[in-house]
């Protein structure tokens, strides 16, 4: 007979299937604006017309993100995950067989579809699958996961579309999500959760439908929200404007310019690989992680600095940022815990990491403008304000949990059912 997993087997197995199903969904972040040359020459778009690509899918995935949370503890995480990834591959079919602008704005909503559900699915999955020691350095693969889906979709798409077109390299993304849904669908009984976990789950969750809402009372639940958007409005930044700014404020060529913002995104994995040693030192280290970027932020916004410099500063302000990372998620979940239990991970996670999609659909709305009147120093200063803000954010967010504690040792903690009483 064989013998079954040991624990830290089955924990490295769910790590590495929830990380190749975020990695898929980060590669699909950057499928359709790898190709917008290729797209804008071919349709005759404007800047206006790609952008609003990129909005159809981020905003779908926000609001989507806020609900699939609700359906992730109703049906758990594994058919959910499975049905994002399949969303992901019918994008990239879509995209093969576009042959007007409308066919592309499909594509996008599709998209935006199927990266909604990866943060709730995502998480939930890691805080029932993974056992709490290991939890920072799950967090960790995670983020880091998903910087490298960053990573590879430019270089692939824009290098199937240069040798075989873009109808390809849309057929391509389909085929490289299939290959992933193949890959969780064989290893699926790793993604299952017991059934007398769920029941056990399940004895904690309302009678009372309104209930399921009850997390919106909790303010802790608000600034973690906040947090993601603050914090991925700076990255937003960065990600649509940095090699644009450098070459502006620093006068350094286009290339060394984009070097920049691959040095600041080397950095950031560095910064999550560490992170996922510290994370639960709690918010205190997250705060000192975001305080290091902001500090190489306002340094870089300075435009003081030799251009030699600027690669070591972007690495370093991507490492505080990935630094932060695992400690963040490990703070949601305290937020949840502490009051709601582990029967509101999903729609806690969904709504709270949403704040993400708002963040990255409004940031290039809100800073375009800035740039178009020659603004650059001042975009940069906004991306150290950003991270400070997620400095005060994550404090309150930490002695909120740390009081909710406090009132639990105490036997004064309110249970789910005054959960609409704010703490």
């Amino acid at each position: 007979m064989r013998s079954a997993p040991s624990p830290s087997h089955h924990d490295r197995e769910v790590i590495a299937l929830v990380g190749l199903a975020h990695g898929t969904s980060h590669f699909f972040h950057l499928m359709l604006p790898a190709l917008f040359p290729w797209l804008m020459a071919e349709f005759s778009l404007s800047y206006t017309d790609v952008g609003l690509l990129t909005a159809t899918f981020f905003v779908i995935s926000g609001v989507g993100q806020a609900l699939a949370g609700f359906v992730v503890d109703r049906v758990g995480a594994r058919r959910v995950l499975m049905f994002g990834v399949a969303m992901l591959a019918l994008s990239g079919i879509v995209l093969a067989l576009s042959n007007s602008y409308r066919l592309l704005v499909l594509t996008a909503a599709i998209a935006g579809i199927g990266n909604s559900i990866f943060h709730p699915a995502d998480f939930w999955l890691l805080n029932h699958r993974v056992s709490q020691p290991r939890l920072g350095h799950a967090f960790s693969v995670h983020g880091l996961s998903g910087n490298i889906g960053w990573a590879v979709a430019p270089v692939f798409m824009a290098t199937t579309a240069a040798t075989a077109g873009w109808h390809v390299a849309g057929l391509c993304a389909a085929t490289a999500a299939t290959i992933a849904l193949a890959v969780l669908w064989k290893r699926r009984q790793q993604l299952a959760y017991p059934t007398e976990a769920r029941a056990a789950t399940a004895q904690h969750e309302p009678a009372d439908p309104t209930r399921h809402f009850a997390f919106l009372s909790s303010t802790a639940v608000w600034l973690s929200f906040w947090f993601f958007f603050v914090t991925t409005m700076a990255f937003g930044i960065l990600q649509n404007f940095a090699p644009a700014i450098l070459r502006e404020v620093y006068g350094v060529s286009l290339v060394t310019a984009t070097a920049g913002l691959t040095a600041y995104l080397i950095g950031s994995g560095a910064g999550m690989i560490v992170g996922g040693f510290v994370a639960d030192r709690g918010d205190r280290m997250v705060a000192v992680a975001l305080g290091i970027a902001a500090l190489m932020s306002a340094i870089i916004a300075s435009g003081s600095m030799p251009a030699l410099a600027l690669w070591p500063l972007m690495a370093g302000m991507g490492f505080g940022v990935g630094m932060a990372g695992p400690g963040r998620d490990l703070l949601v979940r305290r937020a949840a815990t502490s009051r709601f239990g582990r029967g509101a991970f999903g729609r806690i996670y969904g709504f709270v990491y949403s704040g993400l999609d708002t963040g990255q659909a409004l940031s290039p709305l809100l800073f375009g403008p800035m740039l178009d009147a020659g603004r650059f120093r001042q975009t940069l200063a906004a991306v150290a304000i950003f991270q400070a803000a997620g400095i005060v954010t994550a404090l309150r967010v930490g002695s909120r949990v740390r009081a909710r504690a406090r009132l639990a040792d105490d036997g004064r903690a309110p249970t789910l059912a005054s959960a609409e009483k704010p703490i």
